[in-house]
């Protein structure tokens, strides 16, 4: 920065209770040197502080740092230091589509119930084993292997209504993160789209067969998998169901953790919060403005339009029919 003689500051969260004042101080040096505040470090520090600049109306950039950096690999953001400031240094802001739930932001994903459960098993494998791919993957093993639960949830988009069981509800606004699973649905993000991934409760060896197939591209095929877009979606999360046997017994026993109108675990961007249901999933209405190194555009080239911000209308809606679920017309 010194040598492209470059103003800067670094400010350093070294303390998780001064994580929210030092990004708030970041974004308020930008704002006051007319500036950009650049988050480094994985996809949760960069929806921190991408949160805060957006509510700032303050330009935004990233060196990606962490395990996945699905972010910075969509938008082309290299992991190597020097080339992703590089890029930093040259590039210039392009408005990037968010997902809101609720009041809080996400840039990547955001998804209840199993997928919470993987993402704190991974927390804790890797706070022993290390920050790799690898033992990522291996945690995500070992928690498909453990207790099975599955959510009772109620979806409602556009007037529809549908009555949803599932493992896993998963909304998606990273389009490299759903093409490596192989959904249909990234062709539509960055267009005023999400995505939502609807998991049918199935056995252990089931789900470890959707990540097999996950893992090669091929998630779509499942027959335990739906797929489909929309602009907002509300979902009311009814309770949360305790293995995959016994759920009439459960039910007459109450067993049921009640979850409604009370808060539910939800997963964003890789960090787990607590959100007071109903959820409300939805494109966000202002843009992201991130510095990054714009494309050579090519005539009739989607994903550079995609890159450079431009939308279309959504063309996905909620099915009439989803695993595990009931349609209830209204």
């Amino acid at each position: 920065m010194r040598r492209a003689g470059r103003k800067h500051r670094v400010f350093v969260l070294d303390d998780a209770g001064s994580i929210e004042s030092t990004i708030q101080n970041a974004v308020d040096a930008a704002r006051n040197e007319a500036g950009a505040v650049v988050a480094v470090g994985g996809d949760g520090t960069i929806n921190a502080v991408a949160s805060a600049a957006l509510a700032a109306n303050c330009l935004f950039g990233a060196l990606p740092r962490g395990t996945f950096n699905y972010f910075g690999r969509t938008h082309g953001i290299p992991e190597e230091i020097d080339a992703a400031l590089g890029d930093l240094l040259s590039g210039s802001p392009v408005p990037v589509q968010v997902g809101w739930v609720n009041d809080r932001v996400f840039l990547v994903n955001a998804s209840v119930g199993l997928y919470p459960e993987l993402l704190e098993d991974r927390e804790q494998f890797k706070q022993r084993y290390g920050r790799s791919r690898l033992v990522a993957l291996w945690s995500a093993v070992v928690t498909a292997c453990g207790p099975l639960r599955h959510l009772d949830m109620v979806l409602e988009e556009g007037g529809k209504r549908v009555d949803l069981r599932a493992a896993t509800l998963f909304v998606g606004n990273n389009r490299l993160q759903l093409e490596q699973v192989g959904m249909p649905q990234a062709a539509l993000l960055n267009k005023q789209t999400l995505a939502a991934i609807a998991v049918k409760p199935v056995s252990t060896l089931a789900l470890l067969g959707l990540g097999a197939r996950g893992a090669v591209g091929k998630l779509a095929d499942a027959e335990n998998v739906t797929g489909f877009c929309f602009h907002s979606l509300t979902v009311t999360p009814l309770g949360l169901w305790r293995g995959m046997r016994g759920a009439r017994r459960a039910r007459k026993a109450a067993g049921q953790e009640k979850v409604r109108g009370g808060r539910v675990k939800v997963a964003i961007d890789g960090e787990i919060v607590w959100l007071r249901a109903p959820l409300n999933f939805r494109v966000g209405e202002a843009a992201l403005p991130l510095i990054k190194r714009r494309p050579e555009a090519k005539p009739d080239d989607p994903a550079a339009a995609s890159a450079a911000g431009e939308c279309e209308p959504a063309t996905g809606s909620l099915p009439e029919g989803l695993p595990g679920s009931q349609a209830d017309a209204q």
